[in-house]
């Protein structure tokens, strides 16, 4: 969003980038003052308690100077950038000459409540939807009288004045990864903006199915080379105790866990199983041709084992719809992965995982992994949930309890996999062992469906062949 304090000066607003929150800490900046900017370009990263965004510029010219630093938590409307476009072809109508104010932390009511609406780069927002009390530190400036021509109101039309079609941050940048022209494509989200599925839809013959969830994940991408707080690596003598702000990332997830565990009542139970012939498949896998490249570990394995008895148990796919009082049968698998990461906790799932093929598995599983160490996965990678896998064992951990993501039915922890003395074949021998714990909601699940599901991922890990017979 932008406004013009003068016929030269332009000022960029923290837009909402598309996952409805009201505010969102700058974590970089790519531009210092006197940068030239063109129109579409990132100048920042930003971070909510969704995911990181980075921000484009909707216009061309050179920074004057940039109103928060790094790691400041800014609100929605607030001008963080500003930009001399003097010389430019800027295609904001010039607005009269004016004095440049810090941006009011809270506008004025209007005289009629107007519904919330959407917040677009280079498009303005409603200065309804950004109240919010004023946060210590902020300047108020009293209003600046402007004398006429008049403003002209924020234009509803899903094109705006210079032709550029409405479409938020996430899915500008999304259609300039993939080389989708955004003028090609026919809107399909409220007010004529173009969604990420409609980016989807120009670059594949079958969209995704849309996944329709009550509660969104709040889990965030990780990026793993900036911790959110860094403990100082030397306490000043005589320092018993570090308080560390709870924001973002932290502050989300610890929200989504508590209600998660004072809603859902969990269920957790156990097995221990000896998982040799899996760890020798996993080696026998790694050395076939047609696995060559792609990502093959015990994971990718027990996340099959998985599938298959959800495949054979498909009650267990559902989520609790509270409002209507209904359980919801899901007939498909979106399979979340749980990483712990410096920056919090992420869980991006894979979408319709039920339908792939082991090699398919493993191409996404990798895709993944590799966008989550880039700091690239999307809020829409970490929504839509239904089974969770958490691997604890990375830790050298045995098992878990581990607390279900808000709208699952089911998560499956899997413990380290280590030498243990083992009956097999009637003789003491050393085995590969591991230890499953499956914590299910048990509004959805009973007993004996879980113990069904446990008891299936069980049996395949200790003969892998049944991924074969049973599939």
């Amino acid at each position: 969003m932008t406004t013009m304090t003068d016929a030269a000066l332009a000022e960029f607003k923290m837009p909402d980038v598309g996952e409805g929150l009201t505010e969102a800490e700058i974590l970089k900046w790519y531009v210092q003052p006197g940068d030239a900017v063109t129109d579409g370009q990132v100048v920042c990263e930003v971070e909510t308690a969704k995911a990181a965004v980075e921000l484009p510029i909707p216009f061309n010219g050179v920074v004057r100077e940039l109103r928060f630093p790094e790691g400041t938590t800014v609100d929605v409307g607030q001008v963080i950038i500003a930009v001399d476009v003097a010389g430019g072809s800027g295609s904001e109508a010039a607005a009269p000459a004016a004095v440049s104010v810090p941006e009011p932390a809270a506008p004025e009511p209007e005289s009629a409540p107007q519904g919330r609406q959407p917040v677009l780069v280079g498009y303005g927002v409603s200065e309804a939807s950004t109240k919010r009390r004023p946060r210590k530190g902020d300047v108020v400036a009293a209003p600046v009288k402007v004398t006429p021509p008049a403003l002209v109101p924020e234009p509803e039309a899903p094109v705006k004045g210079n032709g550029r079609p409405l479409a938020k941050p996430p899915v500008r940048k999304l259609a300039k990864d993939l080389g989708v022209d955004l003028a090609s494509l026919t809107p399909s989200g409220p007010d004529g903006i173009i969604t990420r599925e409609d980016v989807h839809a120009a670059v594949a013959p079958a969209p995704e199915p849309v996944v329709t969830q009550a509660q969104v994940h709040v889990q965030v991408q990780a990026q793993l080379q900036e911790p959110v707080a860094v403990v100082p690596a030397v306490v000043q003598d005589g320092v018993r105790e570090t308080r560390i702000p709870v924001k973002g990332v932290r502050k989300a997830t610890a929200a989504a866990m508590v209600g998660s565990a004072f809603t859902a009542p969990h269920v957790t139970e156990f097995v221990t199983v000896d998982v040799t012939r899996t760890m020798k498949l996993v080696e026998e896998l790694k050395a076939d041709k047609e696995m060559q490249g792609l990502r093959v570990n015990p994971l990718l394995l027990i996340a099959k084992a998985l599938l298959v008895a959800i495949k054979r148990n498909p009650e267990i796919s559902a989520s609790w719809d509270e409002s209507s009082q209904e359980i919801v049968r899901k007939h498909y698998v979106n399979l979340g992965i749980a990483a712990a990461t410096p920056r919090g906790l992420i869980v991006p799932n894979i979408k319709d995982a039920h339908a792939k093929t082991l090699p398919e598995l493993a191409t996404a599983l990798g895709e993944l992994v590799s966008t989550a160490r880039e700091g690239k996965t999307s809020p829409a990678a970490m929504q839509g949930g239904t089974v969770t896998i958490t691997n604890v064992g990375v830790f050298g951990v045995d098992t878990g309890t581990p607390i279900l993501n808000p709208g699952e039915s089911a998560i499956l922890a899997v413990g380290a996999i280590k030498l243990q003395p083992w009956v097999h074949k009637g003789k003491v021998k050393p085995r590969q062992v591991t230890t499953l714990a499956l914590s299910f909601d048990h509004r959805l699940v009973d007993g004996e469906l879980g113990s069904k599901v446990l008891a299936d991922v069980a049996a395949i890990l200790e003969q892998p062949k049944r991924l074969i017979t049973w599939a």
